[in-house]
């Protein structure tokens, strides 16, 4: 195995600044020296943070201060109290001292800090002002996409997630994979954005960018595939030693083994896709680095991270040095990986990141004890908990945690004010969420257990998290609305997943044409083809969103539905079967069986479509719950649609061996495709008597849906496959039709895509009422696979 890094000489290296980091916390922590400093640091912090409420505080109700999970009305509490700027400044100081490696009390920091809490605040003031946007979801992300002119990028991303989301194992806990994966991205983009400045070209700012969002996600694939995987019971022992190699082969000869297959059926099966994620993502980021700085940091943390992972809660044995400086090395390179993937750090940077990382990680692992603990994992806290009534020479972490707090206040940062404000906020902050967790007996007793050594300064501690105010951070509201975000999400979409079945079952259920009872034909090839074409696996969209629309939307009874449900899928079979005509598409396949005039005959098929639309109307006339007036204008919106779609398909036909302008392209989509949304939405709307407002709302979704629509179409059929689409790919082409696809090309029909879902996000903004259902299938038409 020939070594492409120094590892053992980088390593030694950096344990040895290790050691000697803790030596100097452990002689603050024996000679006690840390606790007078920070018993004056509190006595000046108190003076912004402990307040004493007002008689008016008592008189208005507007002030009672929501919990940080009310996102939007904690943020609307800020604005109106006067708290956002100063809770945002401290919240962007924060990221900058412990992401960015800052320090605050230069002028050009200040300058960035100031620059990005006016953006920000701005950002949520507007979005605090809708109650239908949902900060930092994936409509945010497309838009600031379509900001900085990366949608590519963000399709790319999209699609990535999608894919890793659907691959991660329900043991890895998907939600909050994902959001380590994204916040990662995050990190780099910071690291990235921070470096723009006035000169940057808007070329180059895009390249920067786009580099960063595929770093931030090749180097972010490492914590839910091999942390995550490492630490979970996914694995057995041995499998973890030969997962562990693997990993540690490829960063020291720069080249990913092959699985191979030495693994369990069902471990082999859930690695595959791991395994050709990941050694892609290290390819990728290897093409990027111009020295061998992040694969030698990346080592010193994955071997940090082992040398933890390996320890056994049971095992009494272990130094103070055992349990801490792998601790110093991991918490200090996974924040220097952030930055080295995408540029080489200055030794400002270096230094103050290698001295910051124990505090970020003694404040995560005191926050998670009681999950360590039943875990079995060995932390600091969790075997201090288990060992020292045996083990007096064991250091308290709680000791060590204060130490490392004022360390960092008076000889890193030189005594600044604002970043002992910024990080004593973030420490009592910690304990506040702690107690709020668990709840008071549990808190008092950690605290006996871990505070006890030190009376005089618990006693100051105690005061300060109990009177303290003002000690919240963005990051951390951030953080929870993201899980709560991906959570709803996730169960959102699996239970519009089933419903969306249940529908297509019940749907499917009422489609079959029964013969006339007076008919004298003894057979008959029109029903017959009829049948066979409404029985093909389609996706029943248009009943579907009638469905939605009409029951969940409008609240009509959906027994009284179904003729409505019925009629469309009918309108739409029909024209379908025109569609497929040898003098029209001539396709040989639709909803993956033979198309009706290849079965039958061209007549046949004819005549099937007129019989269909036929029996739209008919089935129209059947919705006898609403009065004859509306009937009759649903009736007539009905034709004039389907005289219009009409119209689409000429210009379809005309437009044969013709190259289309995009504007062309989208009016004849609208004709084709969009109307037919519109009408499933339409005609729900009617039957409520909607107001105009909501109908041009409506109209408007359904037009940038259906294009949007089109689009994924002309995409799967340059690049899908015959097994999802249900019909060969490929068949644009061979027709020489004008698709989105070969008037724009792939790389422009994405985008084109995304601007069109930006548009109808908007008009899903704009409909007063409950219109939550089409988000969730505005998304599940842009990332179908058929």
């Amino acid at each position: 195995m020939n070594a492409v890094i120094n590892a053992d000489q980088i390593y030694r290296q950096l344990e040895e600044q290790a050691r000697q980091y803790f030596q100097l916390l452990n002689e603050q922590i024996t000679e006690k020296s840390y606790i007078p400093k920070l018993v004056d640091d509190f006595q000046e912090w108190k003076v912004n943070h402990i307040h004493h409420p007002s008689f008016f505080s008592f008189l208005s109700s507007k002030q009672k201060k929501p919990s940080s999970k009310e996102t939007i009305h904690y943020i609307k509490w800020l604005d109106y109290t006067n708290k956002l700027e100063d809770y945002l400044k401290r919240s962007i100081s924060y990221i900058y001292l412990r992401d960015l490696g800052k320090t605050l009390d230069h002028p050009e920091t200040q300058s960035k800090i100031n620059h990005v809490v006016q953006d920000l605040k701005v950002s949520l003031t507007d979005s605090a002002k809708n109650e239908k946007k949902d900060l930092f979801s994936l409509d945010w992300i497309i838009q600031k996409g379509k900001q900085e002119d990366i949608l590519l990028t963000v399709d790319w991303l999209l699609n990535k997630l999608n894919t890793v989301s659907a691959n991660i194992p329900e043991e890895l806990d998907a939600v909050n994979a994902q959001r380590k994966l994204i916040k990662i991205i995050a990190g780099v983009l910071l690291h990235t954005i921070d470096g723009f400045n006035e000169g940057t070209f808007e070329d180059e700012r895009k390249e920067k960018l786009d580099k960063a969002i595929r770093l931030g996600y090749c180097y972010g694939l490492t914590y839910p595939f091999i942390d995550d995987l490492l630490d979970s019971n996914l694995l057995s022992k041995e499998e973890k030693e030969q997962y562990s190699q693997l990993i540690r082969t490829s960063l020291l000869t720069g080249n990913v083994p092959n699985l191979g297959s030495d693994w369990k059926e069902e471990t082999l099966r859930i690695l595959d896709y791991i395994h050709a994620e990941l050694k892609e993502a290290f390819e990728y980021i290897q093409t990027q680095q111009t020295s061998a700085n992040f694969f030698e940091q990346a080592f010193v943390f994955f071997h940090s991270q082992e040398l933890d992972r390996q320890k056994e809660l049971s095992n009494n044995t272990y130094t103070n040095e055992d349990l801490y400086i792998p601790i110093i090395l991991k918490s200090s390179s996974s924040r220097l990986l952030a930055r080295s993937v995408i540029q080489e750090t200055d030794n400002g940077f270096e230094e103050r990141t290698f001295f910051y990382g124990i505090y970020n990680q003694l404040a995560d692992d005191f926050a998670d004890m009681f999950e360590d603990l039943k875990a079995g994992a060995v932390t600091p806290y969790t075997y201090f908990m288990q060992h020292h009534h045996s083990r007096k020479d064991l250091i308290n972490p709680f000791e060590m945690y204060w130490a490392v707090i004022s360390n960092l206040i008076h000889n890193v940062y030189h005594s600044d004010n604002q970043t002992r404000e910024v990080i004593l906020n973030r420490a009592i902050n910690g304990l506040k969420r702690f107690k709020e967790k668990h709840g008071s007996a549990k808190y008092e007793k950690v605290m006996k257990q871990f505070a006890s050594g030190f009376p005089q300064f618990n006693a100051t501690l105690q005061k300060m998290v109990e009177k303290g105010d003002d000690v919240e951070f963005f990051d951390k509201l951030l953080r929870d609305h993201m899980i709560d975000h991906l959570k709803r999400q996730r169960e959102e979409k699996e239970a519009f997943k089933e419903k969306v079945q249940s529908v297509k079952e019940k749907v499917n259920q009422t489609l079959l044409i029964s013969p006339d009872q007076e008919s004298v034909f003894i057979e008959d090839p029109v029903l017959e083809a009829a049948n066979y074409s409404l029985m093909g696996e389609g996706k029943r969209l248009r009943p579907i969103m009638a469905w939605f629309a009409g029951v969940e939307m409008y609240g009509l009874n959906e027994s009284s539905l179904f003729p409505l449900f019925k009629s469309l899928e009918f309108m739409h079979t029909a024209s379908l079967l025109f569609d497929d005509l040898p003098s029209q598409d001539n396709a040989a396949y639709r909803r993956g069986r033979p198309t009706i005039h290849e079965i039958y005959n061209v007549a046949i098929a004819e005549i099937t479509g007129l019989f269909l639309t036929q029996k739209a109307i008919e089935q129209q006339t059947f919705l006898e719950e609403y009065d004859a007036k509306t009937v009759l204008e649903l009736i007539r919106y009905s034709a004039q649609v389907t005289a219009n779609i009409c119209k689409g398909q000429v210009m379809d036909l005309e437009s044969r061996e013709k190259r289309l302008t995009k504007d062309e392209l989208v009016t004849m989509c609208f004709y084709k495709t969009a109307l037919g949304f519109e009408a499933a939405l339409l005609m729900p709307a009617i039957l409520a008597k909607a107001d105009e407002r909501e109908i041009d709302a409506l109209k408007k979704f359904s037009r940038h849906a259906g294009i949007a629509f089109q689009i994924r179409d002309d995409l799967l059929d340059s690049e899908g496959e015959f097994e999802y689409l249900g019909k060969p790919a490929g068949l644009d082409k061979e027709n020489h039709t004008s698709t989105f696809v070969t008037i724009l090309g792939i790389d422009g029909a994405k985008r084109e895509l995304w601007e069109q879902y930006c548009l109808a996000v908007e008009a899903i903004e704009s409909i007063p009422g409950n219109a939550s259902f089409l988000k969730l299938f505005l998304n599940r038409i842009v990332h179908r696979n058929r």
